[in-house]
């Protein structure tokens, strides 16, 4: 039988954003519970660690982190941004959830380096791919993917690693951190314009950047072309030693925050194109993070298809 390494931790379930929030611990329930039922394959699921602080400052200076959790309040909610966007909060629970999300991904990295695994799932929450160098926004607090990637530079002396975001809002924060560095590329397709109204064509970086915003009521197929075309095209000239996946899963024609039309089903497409493309790169070896979502059926169904194309297509 198939095996996949999923990294998640109960600590996920803490984080609380309080009553009608979209990023709630259910989110992760659900896709935890739906992916063990799928009956071929063997479902590894790890308990991430708590990441330790000095990989995360590989990308975020401590001063910003040790000021995130000083705000973490000892009951009740608070926002750590101004309005409109005040909607990433910190409960008491914060600290050991962004911990476990992060250290998740650094896990699934000494995974695929020291046992030579080749698919991992990080089913984790708070995402990541808006935070910033020093600034937390889009309920994201660090950057899981990038912690991900400097982590994998910094222990293993992996020179050039490719992060692909299929999440429907761009990832300003991946953005930011790696514009300036010709070593990580960073390939996002997303809806535009919509939160956080980064992410245009002539946003290129280094030429590392590849950005490419589509208009909302794209439909499956034009996005999944879009995506071969503009990203993974770029991204196989790139030829990166490691693939990293932000799985944001929101542009799914259910989900109440975006506009875009993918079916559940087109998830296992999408993914399969960049599994060809890790193939023929870098031995295969990818390991995805989950971002947004936040249908809960739409989510559960779009991450088994994601799942079961990370085995199907090793």
């Amino acid at each position: 039988m198939k095996k996949i390494i999923v990294y998640t931790h109960s600590d996920c379930l803490l984080k609380d954003n309080g009553p009608n929030h979209p990023e709630k611990k259910e989110r992760v329930q659900i896709i935890l519970k739906s992916i063990q039922n799928i009956s071929s394959i063997d479902i590894d699921i790890k308990n991430a660690p708590l990441a330790d602080v000095r990989n995360i400052y590989l990308v975020h200076p401590s001063t910003h982190i040790n000021n995130i959790f000083s705000l973490i309040p000892n009951s009740g909610l608070t926002g750590i941004e101004k309005e409109p966007y005040a909607d990433t909060l910190l409960c008491p629970k914060s600290k050991k959830a962004i911990l476990r999300s992060c250290g998740a991904g650094i896990a699934a990295a000494d995974s695929l380096i020291r046992e030579n695994e080749k698919r991992i799932f990080c089913a984790v929450r708070p995402p990541g791919h808006h935070a910033e160098t020093v600034r937390a926004n889009g309920f994201c607090f660090v950057n899981n993917v990038a912690v991900t990637a400097r982590y994998l530079q910094s222990k293993y002396e992996i020179n050039k690693i490719a992060i692909i975001d299929f999440d429907v809002h761009h990832g300003n924060g991946t953005q930011e951190i790696f514009f300036k560095d010709e070593t990580v590329a960073y390939g996002s397709i997303h809806e535009f314009p919509l939160f956080p109204g980064t992410g245009s064509e002539q946003e290129k970086g280094m030429g590392n950047i590849f950005n490419e915003p589509i208009l909302a009521g794209t439909e499956g197929k034009d996005f999944i072309k879009i995506l071969e075309n503009k990203i993974l095209n770029n991204i196989d000239k790139f030829r990166p030693e490691i693939i990293l996946i932000s799985a944001g899963f929101d542009a799914h024609k259910r989900d109440p925050l975006a506009h875009i039309n993918l079916e559940s089903k087109d998830y296992y497409t999408l993914t399969k194109r960049i599994l060809n493309l890790a193939k023929n790169l870098c031995n295969g070896k990818v390991v995805s993070i989950l971002e947004g979502g936040y249908d809960l059926n739409a989510l559960k169904e779009s991450v088994d298809y994601h799942v079961k194309s990370l085995m199907e297509y090793q």
